[in-house]
């Protein structure tokens, strides 16, 4: 639809008027307004107001709380099949010669090879969704 404002001659999308129209029940003409009023055509006293007390409050998109943020600490529930493959592990490498150390119980085993060294870190995968 091409609508005259103040001589100009301004293009409107029909589905922008008919959604306004069915959304909020209003009129063509108050479609038409509404419209205007978004794109910057038309000024609304309401929303200049409102405009102006944001900027004099300093509102934007970036807010951040006054409060920091409270950390949880996550308890994990010990997995005994991971650890008594940890101890498995450790044990062959160390039966080996190997200087081994658990720096982790369920997870993580470090050894020395000569000069070399070594970190070995056990992951249990997830089992696939259904």
């Amino acid at each position: 639809m091409i609508y005259n404002f103040n001589g100009k001659s301004i293009r409107i999308p029909d589905t922008e008027i008919e959604k306004s129209m069915k959304l909020l029940k209003l009129s063509r003409d108050e479609a038409i307004q509404l419209w205007l009023e978004d794109e910057g055509y038309l000024e609304n006293e309401v929303v200049e107001e409102l405009t102006e007390k944001a900027k004099v409050n300093k509102i934007g998109h970036d807010a951040k709380a006054n409060k920091p943020r409270k950390t949880v600490k996550r308890e994990r529930k010990p997995d005994e099949e991971k650890e008594n493959l940890i101890k498995i592990i450790a044990d062959c490498l160390k039966n080996t010669g190997y200087s081994v150390e658990i720096t982790n119980k369920s997870k993580i085993i470090e050894f020395n090879v000569g000069e070399n060294h070594y970190k070995l870190d056990l992951i249990k995968q997830r089992p696939p969704k259904k």
